[in-house]
């Protein structure tokens, strides 16, 4: 499009359009152990994941951790790698959702919303993706973490990478960013309806509400994650309509030797095993879509706690992924915050 009253030879500017840039965690691009080491280098030196000062944090990284740690992830990763597209899980569901979002954007809004995503670590960078929407004319951009409930570790460092994007921006383009949604009733509605759907209706002895872990010392600092973590917990058991203790709020993935937020769930299950309670269910509320952190941590190290306790039945709850009340639930999200640009 060549804009009124040009000059000559002025070049073609492409239609205002308004991005949605959907964020999600990242993944590496292969398991090999040059892949898996610049995904972890990535990842581990964000100071919102380790705030350890540089000069004692990196040589530990550089020297033990990226020797040796690249070789288990990959193996952990291979275990449930998409072979078919070569991809990660996190990254296919990734696509079908926002494919899903787009549909709903071109039915909502037609050509003036353009839908796309970013990974905080790996690929799609969001530098890329940000490019890729200033080049298509979006001048203003709503910027969405997949993250239901806040971290600093996780919608803040995404919606850092963003704000860093957009300083590289010759024509910088008006942003907004998503708030967390971890008690919104339609979000309740579908993580409830997930449960019910993967249960048959039928209320397990426990079920183990699994989020993932972060440093106590974080909630000390003022972290609301937790706070939000319990909150869901408790609205996703109300509506239910299931009685206190039948849900717990546990968390996965420490790292590291110093106090992460507890119970830890690897160590819950197998205690709920030794108690005599042999029939849990374990739902992942903190995560959009199913990952490493779902398929083979929960799948396997916790599954495998629980049973080596005495578990008898250990049913995973998949993330909401594409479901299609997921995805209304993204979509109502994205309106909402579009309010004024379209």
């Amino acid at each position: 499009m060549i804009p009124d009253h040009a000059p000559a030879g002025h070049p073609a500017i492409p239609p205002r359009r308004v991005g949605v840039l959907v964020a999600n965690l990242g993944t590496p691009d292969a398991t090999d152990y040059w892949s898996m080491r610049r995904y972890l280098n990535e990842f581990l030196s964000d100071r919102r994941v380790i705030d350890l000062p540089r000069w004692k944090w990196q040589p530990i990284l550089q020297g033990i951790i990226l020797t040796k740690r690249p070789f288990s992830s990959g193996a952990n990763y291979r275990s449930i790698w998409n072979t078919e597209a070569n991809e990660s899980p996190l990254m296919t569901i990734t696509r079908q959702q926002v494919a899903a979002l787009r549909d709903r954007a071109q039915a909502l809004w037609g050509d003036r919303v353009m839908v796309d995503f970013c990974m905080r670590y790996g690929n799609p960078s969001t530098e890329s993706v940000v490019d890729r929407m200033v080049k298509a004319g979006c001048d203003r951009i709503l910027f969405l973490p997949l993250y239901p409930q806040y971290a600093g570790a996780t919608s803040a460092t995404a919606n850092d990478q963003f704000f860093r994007a957009l300083m590289k921006q010759t024509w910088q383009p008006a942003a907004r960013t998503v708030a967390p949604y971890f008690d919104r009733p339609d979000y309740i509605e579908a993580l409830a309806a997930s449960v019910e759907r993967a249960l048959g209706g039928r209320q397990p002895a426990r079920l183990v509400a699994s989020y993932h872990g972060m440093p106590k010392r974080y909630l000390m600092q003022g972290d609301p994650y937790h706070c939000q973590c319990q909150k869901t917990s408790r609205l996703l058991r109300e509506r239910l309509g299931w009685p206190e203790g039948v849900i717990d709020t546990t968390f996965q993935s420490v790292f590291g030797r110093e106090e992460w937020l507890k119970p830890y769930t690897v160590e819950h299950v197998a205690e709920l095993a030794r108690q005599g309670v042999t029939r849990i269910a374990v739902v992942s509320p903190a995560f959009s879509a199913d990952c490493v952190e779902t398929l083979e941590e929960i799948q396997g190290e916790i599954r495998h706690a629980f049973e080596a306790a005495g578990g008898e039945e250990f049913t995973y709850i998949p993330c909401l992924n594409d479901d299609p009340a997921h995805i209304e639930v993204l979509t109502t999200l994205i309106g909402e915050n579009l309010a004024g640009w379209v």
